[in-house]
């Protein structure tokens, strides 16, 4: 079983990305940003709560985002592996999905980041709230909050998993065809 945590800041292309690589290497795909919207579109109560957080462009809480993403690793039994997009995004939430996983006899096989310059991807960001409708992709100020609270609180990770031999850095700038090689190379070095 291969498990992958996929870091990038918002807009780094971690969505686009996850796309190939989960149907590359055979892997469910969690993205924590569309099990939120699928809760707050269906207005659970774990939905309504990580609204109130993201319409202020607010990280949402550790313990409503590890109560939906072990609902759904549940959901999932018979899968060959995981691909977790934008979780975790602390070190509180890194330790509890290693709990979690070796609860199941399980571990994180690898972190991939993708690294991209902060003007370039408030950018992107600014241009896809254009068409997604996403208010927290429509507003300058709230995408820097995100950055600024995604270095604030995800540096710690990348020493966590720097410091078990699991972490891999990826330009993620270029064409997605370059991008999906780069990650690949890492995966297929496992």
């Amino acid at each position: 079983m291969i498990n992958i945590v996929l870091f990038g800041k918002p807009g780094a292309g971690k969505g686009t990305q996850a796309e190939f690589l989960k149907e590359k290497y055979n892997l469910t795909h969690l993205s924590t940003g569309d099990i939120f919207r699928f809760n707050i579109k269906n207005e659970t109560e774990l939905g309504k709560l990580a609204k109130t957080y993201m319409d202020k462009g607010d990280l949402v809480p550790d313990e409503v985002t590890i109560q939906m993403l072990q609902s759904e690793v549940d959901k999932n039994p018979e899968s060959k592996g995981f691909l977790f997009d934008g979780f975790p995004r602390t070190l509180s939430q890194a330790e509890a999905l290693d709990a979690f996983l070796e609860s199941k006899g399980d571990k994180i096989t690898a972190t991939v980041a993708l690294e991209a310059d902060d003007e370039i991807l408030v950018k992107r960001l600014l241009e896809r709230g254009k068409t997604s409708g996403r208010p927290d992709d429509q507003d300058e100020e709230k995408i820097r909050n995100r950055y600024q609270e995604y270095n604030e609180k995800t540096a710690p990770l990348m020493q966590y998993y720097k410091a078990q031999d699991k972490f891999y850095a990826v330009d993620g700038i270029g064409s997605i065809a370059e991008i999906t090689h780069r990650l690949s190379s890492v995966i297929d070095s496992l």
